[in-house]
């Protein structure tokens, strides 16, 4: 056999031998620290949320107070 020969039937062998790549997985289970990550991040925004309220209404009762006291 010559050598081209050769290499070319080991080549048609090693493209037989290849299967077709499995499709990713679509769902994942979330690597739990992401969410450790994500609970940490969203913890003081929610705070801030729940004082924002209060802040605001703080902050209206001093202009009404300036208002009254004639400034």
């Amino acid at each position: 056999m010559k050598p081209s020969l050769v290499v070319l039937v080991l080549i048609c062998a090693a493209a037989a031998a290849c299967s077709k790549p499995q499709p990713p997985e679509k769902e994942r289970p979330v690597d739990p620290q992401a969410t450790q990550m994500r609970d940490a991040i969203q913890k003081p925004i929610e705070q801030a949320k729940g004082v924002e309220g209060s802040v605001d209404q703080g902050a209206q009762h001093t202009r009404d107070a300036v208002e009254a006291a004639g400034g």
